[in-house]
């Protein structure tokens, strides 16, 4: 089983970026051989300032290590230091078709009306996550909602790649189901996802918040003013309640039923400083361990170049066997 996954460097990740994908990569480096990768080349669709994207392709690789990704046990690297993600999509682009990324549901959204004004890259980066994959024969990628046209996509190119050079070369990957990561939601309205772009701070914990900053957070974090029931099924409208109980079963890795049996009828004056003192405990740690690794980028750098090395060693079997199928070598 070999597992691919990518993430684009945003700069700092956020509580539920952590208790989402993060976790579950750390989880997954033990269970099969794991490629993660920082999506570089995926930043490019969009106009970018060079000198961010080269700070934040540092900074989240310091954060995944900081977080638990092990580069003895996992391959973590950049795209843009494996040439064979942008040769291989240039390939696949024969392949694809025009059709096919049209339907993506992700270019529709992001292009909206300003198709005419879109880079060629957002219409064509499916193609790209397609080689991401493909490169190095993935048997699984994890995947949310958001992703499975693409996954299904990829198979699709696969399938026809095969099909039309008369080869048996591309794996069609399969998606990797891990356990339901918990919705993370803001800390200021419990009907919309924690995330970096909202304008306000206080409706996130980034990872690298301090202590207080933590504490601060979540005391002001919104709720209401009934004490917690004992079923998660009271707390259906109630969002910003739901939302507090999830991140406290995510965090003590424990269900939801167990935590509102240990505060069902407390009120959230004693719930919210339980749940800081859980966040401290949990996120402390990898925000020390990311200062450390922040202290000298230099060997931060190493480890990506590292990875990509045994990237590259991975993807160029399937590279040069992909320009046989087409003529391209002999």
């Amino acid at each position: 089983m070999r597992v691919v996954s990518g993430i684009q460097p945003t700069g700092n990740l956020h509580l539920g970026n952590y208790l989402g994908a993060i976790r579950q990569w750390v989880a997954m480096q033990h269970q099969a051989e794991s490629l993660f990768f920082l999506a570089d080349l995926h930043a490019l669709t969009v106009a970018i300032d060079p000198k961010e994207l080269a700070s934040n392709t540092i900074e989240m690789a310091a954060t995944l290590l900081a977080a638990g990704i092990d580069p003895d046990k996992a391959i973590l690297f950049n795209q843009a230091r494996v040439p064979a993600h942008a040769e291989l999509c240039w390939l696949l682009q024969g392949t694809a078709r025009m059709g096919w990324l049209n339907r993506m549901t992700q270019w529709k959204d992001k292009a909206g009306k300003n198709r005419e004004g879109a880079s060629v890259g957002l219409f064509t980066y499916p193609v790209l996550q397609a080689a991401d994959v493909l490169a190095y024969q993935a048997t699984h990628v994890p995947v949310g909602d958001d992703q499975r046209q693409h996954l299904e996509l990829a198979r699709d190119i696969a399938t026809k790649f095969n099909l039309d050079f008369g080869v048996e070369l591309f794996t069609l990957p399969e998606p990797f189901i891990s356990p339901a990561a918990p919705r993370v939601m803001s800390l200021r309205d419990g009907t919309a996802k924690m995330s970096k772009s909202d304008p306000s701070d206080a409706s996130r914990i980034n990872l690298i918040d301090s202590d207080d900053a933590i504490a601060q957070k979540l005391r002001k974090a919104r709720t209401d003013a009934e004490p917690l029931p004992e079923t998660m099924a009271a707390l259906a409208e109630r969002a910003e309640a739901r939302n507090l109980v999830t991140i406290y079963a995510a965090l003590a890795e424990t269900g939801t039923d167990a935590v509102l049996a240990q505060y069902a009828g407390q009120g959230f004056g004693a719930f919210k400083p339980a749940l800081a003192d859980l966040a401290i405990a949990v996120l402390s740690p990898i925000r020390e361990r990311l200062t450390r690794l922040l202290d000298d980028r230099a060997a931060v750098a190493t480890v990506l170049e590292q990875g990509g090395e045994r990237a590259r060693g991975l993807a160029a079997p399937t590279l040069l066997a992909a320009q046989r199928a087409m003529g391209l070598q002999v």
